[in-house]
């Protein structure tokens, strides 16, 4: 009974998904470090080249759970104004996969001395696939007779933003997708309710970094995610900062149907690698049949000018 349970609340969530919007771009509890795969405006802002690998493995103990890995790469250019970068998502949700690998592009513009606004751009391709066999002899999935036709080919999209900053605030506001994708050939059939959609989705981010004393300060930051079709979600979170080295911090994330609260970790083991955790506890139906949700984060700064770069970089 339990064992039936635990599937029909892991499929009634997946059917959820699909009905609404399908997959979106995933989200992350570690975002404050890994902003360029939502923003494309990000790209160059610390001044150095910047790599970062992300692993989140979500809802474990469910069958199915979802698990994303990410790879960005991001550097300005020689006159500091122009900054390039990378970014690679490959998602897995039950039998659906979706790849997104999109190249960034941002200008920036000094405001001020002290103030800088970033524009960006992105271009790129995302890969829908579903293991159609898989789903189809699945017996604890009621299939509907029209779920079928499903493309399993890359697909273009751009995606645009901004990003407002000093060297203790930040405010960001990027839209990663504008082209609404359809991956189910066959909805265009007024008989079926399926849907796989790419639908737009507005992310609006910020923080601060205030002083407390001269070996610790306090950065809180939120993100909200809005996506035409689904319900809004928004991220709280809070770091203390020792000795500019360690992060530990709490969050807090609302969303209708898989809200958390969680605990983080960053430690700056030397001046070009940083490493960081986080987990998230279940605080909504879900909570008693799934071990929480695990992210790994690491970033390494390839290189760092002195001269250029203020250490630590807060964001």
């Amino acid at each position: 009974m339990k064992r039936f349970k635990k599937y029909s609340i892991c499929i009634a969530l997946l059917v959820g998904c699909f009905e609404l919007c399908a997959q979106q771009l995933p989200q992350f509890s570690q975002y404050m470090f890994n902003t360029i795969s939502i923003n494309p405006a990000y790209a160059g802002s610390r001044e150095t080249i910047s790599v970062v690998g992300l692993h989140r493995n979500q809802w474990v103990g469910l069958a199915g759970g979802p698990t994303t890995s990410t790879f960005s790469v991001h550097s300005p250019l020689k006159n500091e104004k122009i900054g390039l970068g990378l970014s690679v998502i490959n998602d897995e949700l039950g039998f659906e996969n979706f790849i997104f690998a999109y190249g960034n592009f941002s200008y920036t513009l000094d405001l001020s001395e002290k103030t800088k606004l970033a524009l960006g751009i992105s271009a790129g391709f995302t890969h829908y696939s579903l293991d159609i066999e898989g789903f189809l002899n699945d017996p604890s999935v009621a299939v509907d007779p029209f779920f079928s036709n499903f493309t399993n080919r890359w697909n273009p999209n751009v995606g645009v933003g901004f990003y407002l900053h000093q060297e203790r605030w930040y405010f960001s506001l990027s839209a990663p997708r504008l082209l609404n994708t359809n991956y189910n050939e066959s909805a265009l059939d007024p008989n079926i309710d399926y849907q796989a959609l790419e639908r737009i989705g507005y992310f609006i981010t910020g923080g601060y970094v205030f002083d407390l004393n001269e070996n610790l300060k306090l950065k809180p930051s939120t993100l909200v995610k809005v996506t035409n079709g689904a319900p809004i979600s928004f991220d709280v979170s809070a770091h203390l900062l020792f000795n500019e080295k360690l992060w530990l911090g709490g969050s807090y994330r609302y969303n209708r149907d898989t809200s958390t609260v969680g605990a983080l970790a960053d430690f700056q083991v030397s001046q070009q690698m940083r490493i960081g955790y986080a987990y998230e506890h279940y605080i909504t139906d879900l909570r008693p049949f799934t071990g929480g949700t695990h992210e790994l984060l690491l970033m390494f700064e390839v290189f760092k000018p002195t001269k250029r770069v203020k250490s630590p970089r807060y964001f």
